[in-house]
């Protein structure tokens, strides 16, 4: 045994040494090594960990006192080397090996990663993963040299672990951190697109929340100057006169002198970054760019502009803009968005025109099929919201394009760039090092050569562009609250009978410690759910009632845990009706046994619930009805912006001020975004613009109430008053939110109750000062150091893409697979009989599937792709009725059903099974769909 262990070691060194800090296990291993050999091991370690754990294999060679082995295995498994442990027992490092890959991996986004976390906000979260020792040294690293000492502490840790699910929860702690910009060099995998550059649509729903992001033209009252001043007559205007009803042409304004200076350095050729608050009139700056760069080209050089915009509503208006300019002169305009390219020939169309605007999206589309070749074709690109260029968002996938050919074909030519922001924004940073960095690697991103500030014409800039006033109000809740005990010992009572159910629940999501009422409590939902989706039982009739229950208990406790919510923000009544209206569209439905069950709990305590939001007041609202009667009683003309975080809340303060008397002379409107949700409280593109038309030009709407969808962009000169209410974001959001409030003697007032709210938003103000002293920093820079730095930005970024280009796709499997209800596990159809439909639509040709579902007719029939939905498909087990899709007609076919992969689980020919949220993501290969096919299986359907 002794010679064969010896061996073992031998050849298992280079794992061992890798992994291995002998100094942690040297204390426990005097029984079979001696003194002498324990101190040339710790003097070692004065060379490194590797250096070490070579000579500490060796000494272990040399042992022949009984039982060393054994102990050595032993002493591994105590320390917390169980990975290590476990492989040396079986001789069998297949494991370990497999680690290399995300080791590779690690080393090469290295640099990445520690300029980016907060080792101190992560750490936690890797605990079981590292050894105790480790976790110490991380922090006391961090602690006494700085976070990015501590992260790559953390790094050199990582890299040792032996632990399988190292990976796994590093990744998690980078989502749950929302570290972006690590997390898309880190997923490699090509299948998993970064979440906030996912284009494709789930069976033709609409499946983001829609940003109504509208362009900064500044319109001003009669006390205050507008933003550009016009040729004619010297008479100054306002840009809803220039667009509006007068409809003095656009080609009478002229810059003013601050404009003037934010244009020169893009006039002068270089790649600029236009930094300007927002209301200044950065369209009209770029248009004037525009304008410039085309007329100033040489002789018999043709120039191809593109203006970028994010969202579709800025793409509209910057298109209207573009051409009502451009209008009768030799420059073709074309524009293009998701929403309006079906059978368009965009890239013939784009070869044919001078000036395109577009949703980026489009250009990154038109270069990956190759209807545009190349982004050399194009002589200037704009940018709106460049702050965006980063991580896999459109406009950095356009910009790593970009960067491959000017560092792989350094002949090429290259368009210029221009980009246009109110906020560069500072990430994660803390100090001013942090903050320069991050600005210098959007800098790079866009291959910037200058930051343009109004620096010369700052008294005209105050003059024209007003900032409002920021205060934060900080209120105090309701002593006491009846109303969130009673709902408390609901979800207490629900929480104990899906325990019942399924005894092993604590143990299906690693998030323990939750609290009512709160995000942390709907994270625990999520994740309780998603362990769901492939919980296994030997008796698979069990397993389906297990499930289906637990389904049902979890999105009860989410309703109550919103009620909560609602309850804390707005009134008892609000989270009442929000509560009942649940209850009653659930007996509307299949109304199964546990929903019989879980209302007649909720109906239980109606009377007592009733009773209680009678007289249950919130402080919270008194605040914020004092702050409104103050301000229209200073100044009636008052307009007012009322931001909350949920659409729930909105309609709640839409009815409380509706509702009371001193505050009904408002008329809100309200501004939410659209997706597929359920709740059918989304609003339509021509709704949302409907609202804002009604709020921007109706003198009877004093306010208007919105969501997240209106803190970008949107141009309401009027607003003199923005209301944020328990509404914090990062200093970009905190910028633009305040932006909104365009009228002289604008204020801005954040009302909370909760300190940490009002900490962070007092954070967002020193970092806003944090990041226009690290702007200056960055324009002081030596121009050489900063185009070197720039590059070797640029090749870093360049090598980790290369890197992972390298990696070999999933391998998909051939073999066929069951797709299984979400929520029952009743079996839906064979992956063999699942075809794809214009690249992201899944439909299935056997005649059998039709028979496991039914339909009602759908809220939103319209057409996309050529498909016009007409129906929703659900689940047909009566206990279930799970949403699968929708179906309706495609080519001369009827009743042509289009799958929703996150409503099924997938089961493999061994029993096991997985999950995918996205089509993307599935490991199982699908057939096109074949005209052919659907026509044997639909032909009794055919019209």
């Amino acid at each position: 045994m002794g010679t064969e262990v010896k061996e073992r070691l031998r050849l298992y060194s280079e794992y061992i040494v890798n992994i291995l800090r002998p100094t942690y296990v040297l204390g426990s291993m005097n029984t079979w090594m001696s003194k002498s050999a324990i101190e040339q091991v710790r003097a070692e370690e004065l060379r490194g960990p590797i250096a070490a754990a070579k000579m500490f294999v060796d000494k272990l060679i040399e042992l022949d006192t009984d039982g060393w082995y054994q102990g050595f295995i032993d002493v591994l498994h105590r320390e917390g080397y169980s990975g290590l442990a476990e492989a040396l027992q079986k001789a069998d490092f297949s494991s370990i090996q497999s680690l290399e890959e995300p080791r590779k991996r690690l080393c090469v986004i290295n640099s990445t990663v520690k300029s980016n976390i907060r080792t101190e906000e992560i750490i936690m979260d890797l605990t079981d993963c590292l050894l105790r020792q480790e976790v110490e040294e991380i922090v006391e690293t961090s602690r006494q040299k700085g976070s990015m000492a501590g992260a790559q502490k953390l790094i050199e840790c990582l890299l040792r672990s032996d632990k399988m699910q190292w990976p796994k929860v590093f990744t998690v702690a980078l989502e749950k951190g929302e570290y972006e910009e690590v997390l898309d060099v880190w997923i490699c995998d090509k299948a998993h697109p970064s979440k906030k550059d996912e284009p494709v649509k789930e069976s033709g729903e609409e499946n983001s929340v829609f940003t109504v992001h509208f362009t900064e033209q500044p319109t001003i009252d009669n006390n205050f100057q507008p933003a550009f001043a016009t040729q004619s007559h010297g008479n100054e205007a306002t840009s809803t006169q220039l667009m509006g009803a007068t409809r003095r042409s656009i080609k009478d304004f002229e810059l003013r002198s601050y404009q003037e200076e934010l244009a020169q350095p893009a006039y002068n050729g270089k790649n600029t970054i236009i930094c300007a608050p927002t209301g200044s009139g950065k369209t009209f700056v770029a248009l004037s760019i525009c304008d410039h760069h085309l007329k100033s080209l040489p002789k018999g050089q043709k120039g191809k502009v593109v203006f970028m915009a994010t969202k579709v509503p800025v793409y509209e208006q910057q298109k209207r803009i573009f051409y009502e300019y451009f209008e009768n002169t030799e420059y073709k305009v074309e524009g293009f968005s998701g929403e309006e390219n079906e059978n368009v020939p965009v890239g013939m169309k784009i070869e044919d025109s001078d000036i395109i605007i577009l949703t980026p999206q489009i250009l990154v589309n038109c270069l990956t099929d190759g209807s545009v070749p190349s982004l050399s074709i194009f002589t200037l690109l704009i940018f709106d919201e460049c702050h965006n260029t980063i991580g896999h968002h459109p406009y950095n996938v356009l910009m790593f394009q970009y960067l491959d050919l000017k560092i792989g074909c350094p002949g090429e030519k290259l368009p210029q760039i221009i980009g246009l922001t109110a906020s560069v924004g500072t990430g994660k940073s803390r100090s001013m090092m942090d903050a320069v960095i991050y600005i210098s690697k959007l800098c790079a991103n866009l291959d910037i050569e200058e930051i343009s500030t109004v620096k010369k014409n700052v008294e005209e800039l105050e003059r024209v562009v007003y900032k409002p006033e920021k205060c934060i109000r900080e209120t105090r809740q309701r002593e006491q609250d009846p109303f969130a005990e009673v709902i408390r010992k609901i979800m207490a009572e629900i929480e104990q009978m899906a325990k019942s159910v399924f005894p092993h629940i604590e143990t299906m999501s690693n998030i323990q410690n939750r609290q009512y009422g709160t995000k942390q409590y709907e994270q625990w939902i999520v994740s309780t759910q998603k362990a769901c989706y492939t919980l296994q039982l030997e008796d698979k009739i069990k397993e389906s009632h297990i499930c289906s229950a637990l389904f049902t208990y979890t999105e009860h406790l989410r309703k109550f845990n919103d009620a909560l919510i609602i309850n804390d923000d707005a009134r008892t009544k609000d989270a009442l009706e929000f509560l009942e209206n649940f209850f009653s569209n659930i007996r509307n439905g299949t109304f199964t046994e546990t929903e019989q069950e879980l209302a007649k709990k909720f109906e239980a305590e109606l009377p007592l619930l009733i009773e209680i939001a009678k007289d249950n007041e919130n402080p919270k609202l008194d605040e914020l009805q004092f702050i409104l009667l103050e301000s229209y009683q200073e100044n009636p003309e008052t307009r007012t912006l009322l931001f909350v975080n949920t659409r729930a809340l909105v309609a709640a303060l839409n009815k409380w001020i509706i509702e009371t008397p001193e505050l009904s002379f408002l008329r809100p409107e309200i501004l939410i975004g659209r997706s597929k949700r359920q709740d059918k409280i989304g609003m339509s593109l021509p709704s949302l613009k409907g609202a804002l038309e009604t709020f921007q030009h109706s003198k009877e709407s004093k306010l208007l109430i919105a969501t997240s969808v209106a803190d970008e962009g949107i141009d309401i000169p009027a607003c003199n008053l923005v209301l944020l209410y328990e509404y914090v974001g990062n200093v970009t959001k905190m910028i633009q939110v305040r932006g909104r409030g365009r009228a002289k003697d604008s204020k801005c007032f954040l009302v909370t109750s909760k300190k940490e709210q009002a900490t962070r938003e007092r954070n967002n103000l020193l970092c806003e000062t944090l990041m226009n002293e690290a702007v200056v920093q960055v324009q002081k820079q030596d121009k050489k150091y900063f185009l070197e730095q720039s590059l070797r930005f640029q090749k870093d970024e360049k090598k980790q893409r290369d890197f992972l280009k390298n990696f070999k796709p999933r391998e998909l499997s051939e073999e066929n697979k069951r797709l299984l209800c979400l929520k029952c596990k009743t079996f839906a159809c064979n992956t063999d009989d699942i075809r794809v439909i214009q690249v992201s639509h899944h439909t299935v040709i056997s005649e059998d599937f039709k028979d496991r579902y039914f339909t009602k007719p759908h809220s939103n029939p319209r057409t996309f792709n050529g498909f016009k939905k007409q129906h929703k498909i659900y689940c047909k087990n009566t206990k279930c009725g799970e949403d699968w899709g929708i179906s309706g007609t495609y080519l001369q076919f009827q009743d042509i059903p289009l799958l929703k992969i996150e409503k099924f689980v997938v089961e493999n020919a061994d029993g096991s099974q997985k999950y995918f949220n996205k089509w993307v993501k599935v490991n199982f290969k699908m057939k096109e769909f074949n005209l052919e096919e659907i026509q044997a299986s639909f032909s009794a359907n055919s019209e």
